[in-house]
């Protein structure tokens, strides 16, 4: 029998006869699902030896060349949509946070609180983000559609600090994007510095209580920072 050459002919294989077959796949779902094992599989490779010291090669040797230069030009392409996936991701992540319920200053620290959570949980997108930096930017630069899906946490900050003024809770001016970079920069030196805190200081900072005295005191900070004062 002639194998398979490419991903597609793979998902279209038949399956072996069971008494209860799983529902099939569509094309859509079945492309879906290969691309972001091969996403899943490069990011670790990334995120442990950055851009320049990954190699399709490794990557290949759990996911296949074939799959890799199925859907991906080289590295470079693959390494960008690593990216893309991690910012997309986070933003969804953030969408999903509830900022109708409370007042406008319980709505904020449910948002922070989440996101510094996320980025514990989340140490692949602390590194990538260190990574391109080193970079400075050169691949997010070719990913066009990632300014606007990164707009959509500013307008989420722009709609609790409008409903925040309006309630006579923060006072007026405060851009969304200095609160996103204060929001974010508190969130992210738990991961990103972690190890060398860890042995100046002997404190762990990957601990569920350790992350949740974080979230609780980005919290404080940043809602002292936005509140209107008397």
């Amino acid at each position: 029998m002639r194998e398979p050459s490419t991903l597609s002919e793979v998902a279209e294989l038949p399956e072996s006869d069971t008494d209860a077959k799983p529902p099939r796949r569509s094309r859509a779902e079945s492309r879906e699902q290969a691309i972001n094992q091969i996403i899943d599989i490069a990011t670790n490779e990334f995120v442990e030896k950055g851009l320049a010291g990954a190699r399709i090669d490794e990557i290949a040797g759990k996911a296949t060349k074939r799959k890799i230069y199925y859907y991906f030009e080289g590295k470079d392409e693959l390494y960008r949509a690593v990216l893309a996936r991690a910012y997309a991701q986070v933003r969804e992540s953030e969408a999903e946070v509830d900022i109708e319920s409370g007042n406008a200053a319980e709505a904020l620290r449910r948002l922070i609180e989440h996101d510094v959570h996320y980025h514990a949980r989340h140490p692949e997108l602390v590194r990538l983000v260190m990574n391109e930096n080193i970079h400075r930017a050169e691949h997010l630069k070719q990913i066009p559609t990632l300014p606007q899906g990164n707009r959509r946490v500013i307008e989420i900050l722009q709609a609790i600090l409008s409903r925040g003024e309006a309630e006579g809770l923060f006072r007026a001016g405060i851009d969304p994007v200095d609160l996103h970079l204060n929001l974010t920069a508190l969130s992210f030196y738990n991961v990103s510095n972690q190890f060398t805190f860890a042995h100046n200081f002997g404190v762990d900072m990957t601990s569920d209580e350790a992350i949740a005295r974080r979230a609780q005191q980005v919290g404080d900070i940043i809602l002292a920072w936005v509140t209107k004062k008397d």
